[in-house]
């Protein structure tokens, strides 16, 4: 998701393994694994992009030091020289306009937009139109480089990404409805464009229907995170392991060995049908498919990272990419 400041309103990667059940859609080029579609936190296009609001420090070298460490720490440092900054900028913006009266100056807009998974043709025509026309656009790690090419060249950017271990700023990002309570507490007018969600983008990306009449009648998303950084994920109810439902799990890379034996201990079938997309509807795509007893195993073998989306289900079968070899035994066709 990327938050926007508008100051004026306006009216098949093939897998490199070897080995079944891996399979990924034909139409992916194939790419350097070690190239990201997304903003790594130590990436320097991050920097390029963040470089305008370090031009006055003297606490910050260019490229960043490689300890991340050392990284994290000065960005923690710099927050606070840096919100003024923003501030300045914002105010002068507002000032060049003319909506600038005795040192107060009138609000702009908040927009939360939803880039979707990543493929910038998956925008929404509003989403482009507010990218393309935002004064200063703060994003996380999960708004694709493709995506941030839409920004104007005179916009300014900020990254407030985070990852496991490793969160650039202080909570600056939670989640959508966290971020929209905030800044309505503060009195700033904010405005939500909703994009395709990463479940239904990729899961239609590899033909996956996420309910199917007569296999899987309802849908339920995950957070796959653990909140103390463990490996067991927040919660699973006894209720999750419903065959009749699809399963999609977020973030879920270092919890999903705990979450699948949870799921087969309530009862799921382990050769329920799942799989595991990295980066996906990108050029960087990676997919494994398998059954729920092995997909665990099938990530770590195919050294996955995030972002991957796992969806689990009897509906992944009727994926055309499905391993055909693993239909004959799969919960689908002994339902």
């Amino acid at each position: 998701m990327a938050l926007l400041h508008k100051l004026a309103p306006f009216s098949s990667l093939h897998s490199p393994f070897t080995g079944k059940p891996y399979f990924s859609p034909p139409r992916r080029h194939l790419v350097s694994f070690s190239a990201s579609p997304f903003t790594e936190k130590h990436s320097l296009e991050r920097y390029q992009r963040d470089q305008w609001v370090y031009e006055d420090s003297q606490t910050m070298s260019f490229p960043p030091p490689s300890d991340s460490g050392s990284v994290r720490e000065e960005d923690i440092a710099l927050q606070l020289p840096e919100l003024k900054k923003l501030l300045e900028v914002l105010r002068e913006k507002r000032k060049s306009e003319g909506k600038c009266s005795g040192g107060e100056c009138l609000p702009g807009n908040v927009f939360l937009v939803g880039t979707g998974p990543g493929d910038p043709e998956l925008l929404t025509l509003k989403a482009v139109r507010v990218i393309k026309s935002a004064d200063l656009l703060l994003y996380d790690r999960l708004v694709s480089n493709d995506v941030l090419d839409l920004v104007a060249p005179q916009a300014k950017l900020l990254y407030v990404g985070k990852t496991a271990g490793y969160h650039s700023r202080t909570q600056v990002f939670g989640r959508g409805g966290e971020e929209m309570d905030f800044l309505q507490q503060q009195g700033i007018q904010v405005k939500v464009i909703p994009g395709i969600t990463a479940a239904s983008g990729i899961a239609a990306e590899l033909g996956i229907p996420l309910t199917h009449r007569g296999i899987a009648n309802s849908v339920r998303f995950l957070t796959g995170h653990s909140r103390k950084g463990g490996s067991d994920p927040l919660f699973v109810s006894e209720n999750a392991a419903d065959s009749d439902s699809t399963l999609v799990v977020y973030m879920g890379l270092s919890t999903f060995p705990s979450l699948a034996q949870k799921l087969m201990l309530h009862g799921l079938c382990p050769q329920t049908p799942a799989a595991a997309i990295e980066r996906g509807t990108t050029l960087h795509q990676r997919t494994v498919f398998a059954e729920l007893k092995d997909l665990s195993e099938k990530i770590t073998s195919a050294q996955l990272v995030s972002p991957t989306l796992i969806i689990v289900g009897k509906v992944v079968e009727l994926s055309p990419f499905w391993p055909a070899s693993t239909k004959e035994e799969s919960c689908l066709m002994q339902t």
